[in-house]
């Protein structure tokens, strides 16, 4: 893959001159490098031109630098999300090509002495005194930045930290490549008989899957469809306990095995923190978010883990008390594979609840269609499926107007699984878009998921928690859309990781919520809306074991900021046993030695900085949705003058002000930290 191939080059390299209309199905992995190379030339020649600004003048200094990389930024995203969503060898090899050169372009930008200097010079200026609020923040952020991302560090000092970034971005990138690869190579061929009590659409599903792999039986994978429904259904305990201890050996395998990577990522990490002259990677990532520190991170953690664990001990006693009952008194301990099972079993006589029981009514595409009818109750804004080039012929692609009509954003989505897709759900955001001096320009996002897929004639029928998922993700994707900020390093997402998420999961409380379920929630062969017996038993059961859902969640954020904070990966201790000794506080049952979830932890582990050290920010958010709705309880879930608040004071401003402003912006007052407990049932 060079930069001469004819395919790859000049005005047939599609990934040159990106506009609005990304041409997926143009785009191939040979085109990736020469573009960047192409790209990153281009931009440094730019770079040079803006840090000799001190002999040119100022005139658009904070606009030209805010721009600098646009067109890198969006054709480096493009290459690493094909890699996720089509992933092979050659598109593997086509990121791994780019990484090293466009991790050392972005290291370097921000080292770049004559660019520290101008900006220094600039913001000495009358010019750089008189900007308005939201450039004056820019400005300030950007010189924050560039002191944090080492502009201050001289000779041996910036190679190092080079060095790091470049490592760190290798290192990741291999951690993801790990995990992808070692699930999609998982397949077990089980016949019928083992399935009893797994939903028949999984059992349907799963024996297609067979067919199409030209095997007979059932194909099991560690796909969440297959997985989730097979450790909570099945009443076959071996098999429960076959596919959990596969899944929970993820990223352990030959060839595939991440701990050491981890170790390594946490020593790189602590390293370029404390060359950037902080105690830990913690205190160097929360600097800027509204924790501001790891200390005060892991102390909210370990308030609400305090808080919770008598719930949660009582919860557990309960399970066991129950599973005795139905199994008798000389019953063995539950293990790890029994707690979803056995969970589902006491919810059902608690509650005469069966999450399965929802799935008829929430069809993929009647999810869909009504979460933009809630969004335009609320929100004021249409969204309307389109036509464009895609990457997969699953994906879908839809525009989004205003009250006023302007078309302010555009976005695809990817739902379902496959074997070249990574797992998970997320959000991202191809071009940033926002008020300009001819009016305004659309952005461009994506919605991604793992969700149960259709089934021959039958629809895609999403679980509750699915359909949670879809609107969270659609939470994030219209804080990217609405965004109305000029700057655009400011737009949309780009927000303190703590204030990230309250957009995202604000949007799951209108999925518990009647009058926004007969919207939408609709029998796929009826019609019929949820009988109201079955919402109530739903609502009923909404906090069943509350607190082992919350606890499981605190176990990810304190073993990640343990980690970064707490732990020395230079000494002797072993960072897997630490984890797992860790985790095994907030566990319901005992986890075997080999135990090493953090091993295929993408969160933490799969790029430079990601969620490391910010896993707590799930947390933090949640009090803030928790607490945030409570405005539209009170005045009503379709208030549009509370949707148009919200959207005026925190979707549409993205980090224009102090996410701590904004929020009390919005709510007259600093958060209530009790609002989360309250919401779950634990106060």
């Amino acid at each position: 893959m060079t930069a001469t191939q004819p395919e790859a080059t000049g005005v047939s390299n599609p990934l040159l001159n990106v506009g609005f209309r990304i041409p997926f199905d143009q785009i191939r992995p040979e085109h990736a490098e020469a573009a960047v190379d192409t790209l990153l030339a281009q931009t440094q020649a730019k770079l040079e031109d803006l840090a000799r600004s001190g002999e040119r003048g100022f005139a658009n200094f904070m606009a030209d630098l805010d721009t600098l990389t646009e067109q890198l930024d969006t054709v480096n995203t493009i290459v690493h999300h094909l890699d996720s969503v089509n992933s092979s060898p050659e598109w593997h090899a086509a990121k791994m090509a780019i990484l090293p050169k466009t991790s050392e372009f972005y290291t370097k930008l921000s080292l770049h002495p004559g660019l520290w200097a101008a900006l220094k010079a600039f913001a000495a200026t009358p010019e750089a005194a008189a900007l308005d609020p939201v450039r004056a923040r820019h400005l300030k952020l950007t010189i924050d930045e560039f002191r944090r991302e080492g502009a201050d560090l001289q000779g041996e000092e910036q190679a190092r930290l080079l060095a790091l970034n470049t490592r760190l971005a290798e290192v990741t990138s291999q951690f993801s490549k790990n995990v992808l690869d070692e699930t999609a190579a998982f397949e077990m061929y089980v016949p019928t008989e083992r399935l009893v009590g797994v939903p028949q659409r999984v059992q349907d599903a799963t024996r297609r899957d067979a067919e199409s792999k030209g095997q007979g039986g059932h194909r099991l994978t560690l796909h969440a469809p297959v997985l989730v429904p097979v450790l909570t259904y099945a009443d076959d305990r071996e098999l429960r306990r076959d596919l959990w201890l596969a899944n929970s050996r993820v990223g352990q395998q030959e060839g595939r095995d991440n701990r050491p990577l981890i170790r390594e990522i946490l020593k790189l990490r602590r390293e370029k923190a404390q060359l950037l002259g902080f105690r830990d990677f913690a205190d160097y990532v929360l600097q800027d978010r509204m924790a501001g520190s790891g200390t005060r991170a892991l102390a909210f953690e370990r308030d609400l883990d305090a808080r919770t664990r008598p719930a949660f001990e009582r919860e557990n006693d309960e399970l066991r008390a129950f599973h005795r009952e139905q199994v008798g008194a000389e019953a063995p301990e539950l293990d790890a594979w029994d707690v979803s099972y056995w969970a589902e079993k006491q919810r059902q006589a608690k509650y005469d609840f069966d999450e399965e029981a929802l799935r008829p009514y929430f069809p993929m595409d009647g999810v869909l269609a009504g979460l933009f009818e809630i969004t335009r109750h609320v929100f004021g804004i249409t969204v309307a499926q389109s036509e464009a080039p895609g990457w997969h012929p699953e994906v879908r692609y839809y525009t989004i107007h205003d009250e006023a009509g302007t078309h302010v954003a555009s976005f695809y989505t990817d739902w379902f699984p496959r074997d070249s897709k990574r797992a998970g759900a997320w959000m991202n955001a191809f071009i940033t878009g926002g008020p300009r001096e001819h009016g305004v320009e659309p952005h461009l996002g994506l919605m991604c998921g793992n969700m149960t897929p259709p089934d021959g004639d039958t629809p895609a029928l999403l679980s509750i928690r699915e359909v949670e998922t879809v609107f969270h993700e659609f939470g994030h994707l219209l804080h990217h859309a609405l965004s109305r900020v000029e700057v655009r390093s400011l737009s949309g997402t780009s927000v303190p990781w703590d204030f990230v998420e309250l957009p995202s999961q604000i949007m799951e409380n209108w999925v518990m919520e009647r009058g926004a379920l007969d919207l939408f929630a609709r029998h796929y062969q009826t019609g019929e809306t949820i009988p109201q017996e079955l919402f109530d038993r739903m609502i009923a059961a909404r906090n069943y074991r509350a607190a082992n859902a919350a606890m499981r969640q605190y176990s990810f954020g304190l073993t990640d900021l343990s980690l970064h904070v707490e732990f020395d990966p230079e000494g002797d201790a072993d960072h897997v046993t630490y984890a797992r000794d860790l985790m095994a506080t907030f566990n319901p049952t005992p986890l075997p030695e080999h135990y090493a979830m953090i091993a295929a932890f993408n969160h933490l582990f799969s790029s430079p900085v990601g969620y490391g050290a910010g896993y707590y920010s799930y947390k933090w958010a949640e009090v803030l949705d928790a607490d945030a709705f409570s405005r539209f309880a009170q005045e009503g879930i379709f208030n549009r003058e509370t949707g148009r608040a919200f959207v005026d004071s925190v979707l549409s401003r993205g980090n224009s002000a102090d996410p701590a402003e904004l929020y009390r912006e919005f709510m007259g007052r600093d958060p209530d930290a009790d609002a989360l407990l309250r919401r779950s049932g634990l106060l």
